[in-house]
């Protein structure tokens, strides 16, 4: 669910600045941005890069009952989902051979700033842009869980170095969204049945 969640935003933000702009949608592209120096062919040169750096446990959503009563009146086991949420780092990677590749990459930086400002919400009802909607490896009920939530995330100066230190590269135009809430799950029932009266088979001191 991690790469389907972060290819339904990647094909929208693709589709808004091609219509806003001359740049194609494959100048938006899901990669590490720390490789972009060491990029012999160019690949991410004046395109706006999308890392994931990291993922964490939405902990308000973390004890969920595991239980629920089925049709023939016994009690299900089901191993609850795990719902994360992602950092995602967009970059605009200036094309240090063209004139003004700084004051460009902010330009594009404030595209996709502008695009999450339009749009918070994301489901695959609401994105047809994404070829997530025409994916036949996902059920229909599955595309109709999907919703997430973007928003953006200020570091620090302190937080802004530690990151693009641990990246190994050189600091890029760039802005962190948080976005909630990718569920995982892989489904694992178990019957067993119900709980209809309790013993107890303790006997009781004497005096």
């Amino acid at each position: 669910m991690i790469d389907i969640a972060t290819r339904l935003i990647i094909d929208e933000l693709g589709q808004f600045i091609e219509d806003t702009t001359s740049i194609t949608t494959n100048d938006v592209v899901i990669e590490n941005i720390a490789n972009w120096e060491n990029d012999p062919n160019n690949n991410l040169k004046d395109k706006i890069v999308a890392t994931l750096v990291n993922v964490e446990e939405e902990s308000t959503l973390k004890n969920r009952r595991p239980t629920q009563v089925n049709l023939n009146g016994g009690v299900d086991y089901i191993t609850p989902p795990i719902h994360l949420n992602l950092y995602l780092l967009f970059s605009a990677v200036p094309d240090q051979s063209a004139a003004q590749a700084y004051e460009t990459a902010l330009k594009r930086l404030s595209q996709v700033i502008s695009f999450f400002q339009a749009k918070r919400v994301f489901t695959v009802k609401n994105s047809p842009f994404s070829s997530i909607a025409d994916a036949t490896t996902m059920s229909e009920l599955e595309k109709s869980e999907i919703k997430l939530q973007a928003e953006l995330y200020t570091m620090t100066f302190e937080q802004i170095n530690h990151l693009w230190g641990s990246l190994g590269g050189k600091q890029v135009p760039s802005a962190l969204y948080k976005i909630r809430l990718v569920e995982v799950k892989h489904r694992i029932t178990q019957e067993a049945p119900l709980i209809e009266e309790i013993q107890n088979n303790i006997n009781a001191t004497k005096s």
